[in-house]
């Protein structure tokens, strides 16, 4: 019982950094696959979780055992301009994402009837307050109960009714076509579930909750777990959408896309 809270009180980084990992960009990524192929891309998902392990395994060791983020790391073993030009392309990248996520916020508020104007403002001021105004502690609280959230897609797929023999059968069965939207589209699903902010979020997370070499083993779980649910939202997303958008020849280029999509559906989901 002991062991059992220490591990809970550790859990966060890693669960974190996978989990919302299934942002905008991503939901959009696993929705177009599963409308385009159906259950033909469920494979690459098993090595993209076991590459996540791997990466982030390697990112919260040397948060561990040096105490220091991976920027740290970066300037102090490669220099200055190194460390420069890496954070440079990181902050372009994120400045990508970032646009993603709040294209990904204002559609989905549409659906609610909440204009872009309104939804975005909002939505980046309550970000700016979350981490300019509260401690990271809180902070990993908010997002590990925001976490809960995908859960749904679970439900979103059963509810769709797929055949889970075909499901389980794609899932196990690499299947290659030597298209170039196919070829395209298992690099965006890599790409989307591996990215360079989390390994450093995830450096930073471990070293600010202060964990050390003693704390590998409850990191270990942290990581793993959290690279398998990142793992099992991407499969519930390409299933909904394989069961649902698939068979009704529904091509889709966007989150919004799909969630304009599955929306008629819904009744008879």
């Amino acid at each position: 019982m002991k062991k059992f809270i220490i591990l809970f009180s550790l859990l966060g980084p890693a669960i974190i950094t996978s989990n919302i990992n299934n942002d905008a960009g991503g939901i959009a990524i696993y929705s177009i696959a599963g409308a385009r192929y159906g259950y033909d891309l469920l494979w690459t998902l098993i090595p993209t979780v076991f590459l996540l392990i791997v990466y982030q395994e390697m990112s919260a060791r040397m948060g561990m055992v040096t105490g220091k983020g991976l920027a740290d790391l970066i300037r102090e073993n490669k220099g200055i301009r190194v460390a420069f030009w890496v954070m440079l392309s990181l902050f372009i990248t994120n400045v990508g994402n970032t646009m993603a996520e709040f294209s990904g916020w204002a559609a989905s508020m549409e659906l609610f009837g909440v204009s872009k104007y309104i939804s975005v403002p909002l939505g980046a001021f309550f970000v700016w307050f979350l981490v300019t105004r509260w401690n990271y502690s809180i902070f990993e609280k908010i997002v590990l109960g925001v976490c809960l959230v995908y859960s749904t897609y679970i439900i979103s797929a059963f509810l769709a009714k797929p055949d889970w023999g075909e499901v389980m059968q794609k899932t196990v069965t690499p299947s290659i076509e030597w298209s170039k939207s196919y070829l395209i589209m298992i690099v965006s699903i890599i790409g989307t579930s591996i990215t360079p902010w989390q390994q450093f979020y995830l450096q930073a997370g471990v070293v600010e909750k202060g964990l050390n070499e003693k704390d590998r083993w409850a990191s270990k779980i942290d990581v793993i777990a959290g690279a398998i649910r990142m793992g099992g939202g991407a499969f519930f997303i390409i299933v909904a959408c394989g069961a649902t958008l698939f068979p009704a020849g529904v091509m889709i280029d966007t989150a919004e896309d799909a969630a304009l999509a599955l929306k008629p559906l819904a009744p008879d989901v």
